[in-house]
């Protein structure tokens, strides 16, 4: 086995440096090639709107990728970068996600492991007639199992974890059809229903990407505060929003799209991901907070692979080789999340940085070569459910 770091993800604890793309996401999706401009099955990185017309990309040559990146930008705004890789409307969402296939898997290699997050989008052929399984095309189901497949691998092999947001393809209107993804164990994947046009048979993933890619890694992607996403309309499948059942898709572990009483415009109803409730990364926030501790983790601790370590008598670990680990980890973590309030520290407590990084000294490193590091990162609440008790006084207290 050749020397290297190996990071377990935990879960369980929760119950219910240099500045890093936290928002780069790559977007695989069909689309047609542009002869001498935009070739498909090649990883191409846009900064702009404009960029699409460098690369001949039309509303009337790829009216469905156009719509995408316009909506994308119209939320995250001109200057974010982001990957897109066109494939043939041969290749379904779960080719499109199958570790084996040089898909998705070319784009995070091409963008050299950078990539935090995957957004999928498939325009089947004129003529496709979709095989409705649980309330969406099938295709949604299987890419989703792939999906969680990939995220694995590129933590595992790349150390580079992401997320995956797969279009809710085909959505029949039937939301007691719906599988619920409480009932999965998909802690890396998410799937979108809703889209800004009626009867489009997708959803809107431009306008999903574009605000995952201008939010922190801890900000819920539905919060209020930040304002309405960038669409006057919203459907579900030939539905206004306003009519549709909203709740009974959320309670199916579905993201989608909502309106408040009160504000106008629309908002995404909450992040969940297709795993049960009691999962530490159930949510999306969540997911990217841990994926940053992670990537920050493996670099600092990379620093110390093959280094000489110091020990006592008996082979253990020497505390001051513990302490000085255990504080880089901390520094790193603490310098590039919780400074920038990604992580929940208690105001209270100065010493508190939000994150811990324990190392048993009695690890035998001579007879073992290893050094197992427990690190822990506190996460934020989020305020989904807030009970106000109103009445009436006729008192001042």
């Amino acid at each position: 086995m050749l020397p290297r770091i190996k990071i377990i993800y935990e879960n369980g604890a929760i119950g219910a440096a240099v500045p890093s793309p936290d928002g780069l996401l790559g977007i695989v999706c069909t689309a047609v090639a542009v002869p001498d401009k935009f070739s498909l099955v090649t990883p191409y990185l846009l900064r702009s709107f404009d960029g699409l017309s460098l690369l001949g990309i039309t509303v009337a040559n790829n009216p469905a990728l156009h719509k995408l990146l316009r909506e994308f930008y119209a939320e995250a705004g001109d200057g974010t970068e982001v990957w897109i890789y066109g494939v043939p409307n041969t290749v379904n969402m779960t080719d499109m996600l199958d570790v084996t296939k040089a898909n998705a898997r070319a784009l995070m290699e091409a963008a050299r492991g950078n990539l935090r997050g995957l957004i999928v989008s498939y325009l089947p052929a004129e003529g496709y007639t979709p095989v409705i399984v649980d309330g969406l095309d099938g295709d949604v189901y299987t890419a989703m199992a792939k999906g969680q497949e990939l995220a694995k691998w590129s933590a595992e092999t790349k150390y580079a974890p992401v997320f995956v947001i797969i279009e809710g393809r085909g959505y029949s209107g039937s939301v007691i059809a719906l599988k619920d993804l409480s009932t999965a164990a998909n802690n890396s994947v998410g799937i979108l229903i809703g889209d800004t046009v009626k009867n489009s048979g997708g959803a809107a993933m431009g306008l999903l990407a574009g605000r995952i890619a201008k939010v922190p890694v801890h900000r819920n992607i539905g919060r209020v505060r930040d304002g309405a996403i960038a669409t006057t309309t919203a459907f579900i499948k030939d539905t206004i929003v306003e009519l549709a059942d909203i709740e009974s898709i959320h309670n199916k572990g579905y993201i989608t799209l909502r309106s408040y009483a009160g504000r106008s415009g629309y908002f995404f109803t909450d992040d969940p991901l297709a795993t049960g409730p009691t999962d530490d990364y159930k949510y999306l926030a969540r997911r990217r907070t841990i994926d940053k501790a992670y990537r920050i983790a493996y670099d600092t601790l990379l620093e110390e692979l093959l280094s000489e370590i110091p020990v006592t008598d008996s082979g253990q670990l020497q505390p001051i080789i513990v302490k000085t680990w255990q504080g880089r980890v901390e520094r790193a973590i603490a310098t590039a999340m919780t400074a920038n309030g990604e992580l929940s520290a208690d105001v209270t407590d100065p010493n508190d940085r939000g994150v811990i990084c324990v190392i048993d000294e009695q690890q035998n490193v001579v007879s073992t070569s290893r050094i197992v590091v427990q690190l822990r990162v506190r996460p934020f609440g989020y305020a989904r459910y807030v009970d106000v008790l109103l009445g009436f006084t006729t008192t001042n207290v």
